[in-house]
């Protein structure tokens, strides 16, 4: 049990006062006012002792709560920067299609008005 030095002077100062109120109640003696609130006090301490020893372990959990949230906000950035590196590639792999796209479609399109213009000058040619 974790105490505090006020904590163990106080139990140390009232131990022999409810040892003696304990003996004297075992021998079948009345209870004072004074004896129930030694004892009221020795009972309030120990229910602080262990309202402390609680809030250390909800204390200890948060700790190990934290550190396991820390954990998890690592691997969400290491998950976000592999989507974002995913993302990038296949952005670049998309522009890149489409770069293509355009290259092939403006040969075709060139390629075919250049066919278009020599038919056409054939045809004049062959007219006049």
């Amino acid at each position: 049990m974790k105490k505090t030095n006020i904590d163990g002077l106080l139990i140390e100062m009232i131990t022999p006062k409810v040892q003696e109120i304990e003996q004297r109640f075992s021998r079948g003696a009345g209870l004072s006012n004074e004896d129930i609130n030694t004892l009221l006090l020795k009972s309030q301490y120990n229910h602080i002792n262990h309202l402390d020893e609680r809030l250390d372990e909800v204390t200890d959990s948060v700790k190990s709560l934290k550190s396991e949230f820390d954990l998890l906000r690592s691997d969400f950035s290491l998950l976000k920067a592999d989507v974002n590196g995913r993302l990038d590639t296949f952005e670049k792999n998309i522009e890149l299609k489409i770069a293509q796209a355009i290259n092939t479609n403006m040969r075709w399109s060139i390629g075919m008005i250049a066919l278009i213009v020599t038919v056409l000058k054939l045809a004049d040619m062959f007219v006049k």
